[in-house]
């Protein structure tokens, strides 16, 4: 299809503008800069929703305390979407934003919030941190990202850090079966998602995606909306802030940050970025809680911390679209590659 045609086509949904040439120096120097910025706010928002679900979880059932925020962010995020006057996605994007809604934002929350009901923290931040890893797998064999040294090796020694973790702060005694399947639905659910997500951000902003997996998600809670009134009358004002506060935080915000990152690096790299979660809930735990972690948990906490650094580490590789790149660095692919790629991803 020429340039003509694709102007003349009224049914083809724009393409989203292409990143800056990295052969152009401020492009280079401003696109490392800020989804690594972009990162670093969701990873911290994420990991103050662990506080913040604990906090809440005697006071608000699972469901209702996922439709609460995911109605939240919603709300937000349609308000701001409403300022900027953007296309719809393309028909046949439809089906992996409504899985995304369907499995990150709704089944994700439920299975997580149930199951920090079952088992204790440590070992819930262990079990579900297998994601990353997953996600790396998926990433590698459906995004054709491969499986650099440094995401690998950088990943075992993250993980290695969450097990830490886990071990330090958990009570095998306090243990459920179903709290620790929960854990893995909640894993798989991300990891499967991330990897859906990542095409659709060539085609749709990341703000778009995840208002419409948001919303998705609270229509699929839906069903929990009588269970957050009964809460929310029997619990307070305070219980109500603290689900603002997850819908506009850790929701609205950190899973747009999340999108606009995702766009631009590797999604297997930018997963392991998430292994700086369980740290950081132990600090502000220390912090707003005052609850101190043992120094084994610390320990982990280290470890997770070179564990991002070494994944963050660039290599030279060999791109099917083009000459050598950086690792993580966006690379250029042909239009119809990216389309195939996506057809191929949507259930």
């Amino acid at each position: 299809m020429t340039t003509s045609d694709r102007q003349a086509d009224p049914g083809r949904r724009p393409a989203m503008p292409d990143p800056p040439a990295m052969s152009d120096p401020r492009a280079r120097s401003a696109l490392p800069a800020l989804p690594t910025l972009a990162i670093g706010v969701s990873v911290v928002l994420w990991a103050s929703a662990f506080v913040g679900i604990r906090i809440l979880g005697s006071d608000v059932s699972p469901g209702a305390l996922t439709f609460g925020r995911l109605l939240v962010g919603s709300l937000a995020l349609g308000a701001l979407l409403a300022t900027k006057h953007q296309a719809w996605p393309a028909r046949a994007d439809w089906p992996s934003l409504i899985w995304i809604g369907v499995l990150w934002f709704a089944v994700y929350n439920v299975a997580l919030n149930a199951a920090e009901q079952r088992i204790d923290a440590g070992t819930a931040a262990m079990l579900v941190n297998v994601a990353p890893v997953l996600l790396a797998v998926l990433a590698g064999l459906r995004l054709g990202e491969g499986f650099p040294r440094p995401l690998i090796v950088g990943s075992v020694i993250g993980f290695v850090g969450v097990v830490v973790i886990g071990l330090a702060t958990s009570n095998a005694a306090d243990a459920d079966v179903w709290g620790v399947v929960l854990c893995f639905v909640a894993a798989a659910a991300y990891a499967v998602s991330v990897i859906m997500q990542k095409p659709l951000l060539a085609r749709s902003s990341g703000l778009q995606v995840t208002w419409i997996a948001c919303t998705v998600g609270a229509v699929v809670c839906l069903p929990f909306a009588p269970q957050l009134v009964t809460d929310l009358r029997a619990a307070g004002p305070e219980a109500a802030a603290g689900i603002v506060y997850l819908g506009l935080f850790p929701t609205a915000i950190a899973f747009t940050t999340w999108a606009y990152a995702l766009a631009r690096s590797d999604a297997g790299r930018l997963g392991a970025t998430t292994y700086l979660v369980p740290p950081i809930a132990i600090g502000l735990g220390w912090l707003l809680l005052d609850e101190v972690p043992p120094v084994l948990a610390l320990t982990g906490g280290l470890l997770c911390l070179i564990g991002v650094a070494v994944t963050r580490r660039t290599g030279r590789r060999a791109s099917p679209d083009g000459p050598i790149a950086a690792a993580g660095a966006p690379v250029r692919a042909w239009p119809g590659r990216q389309r195939a790629r996506a057809t191929r991803l949507d259930p």
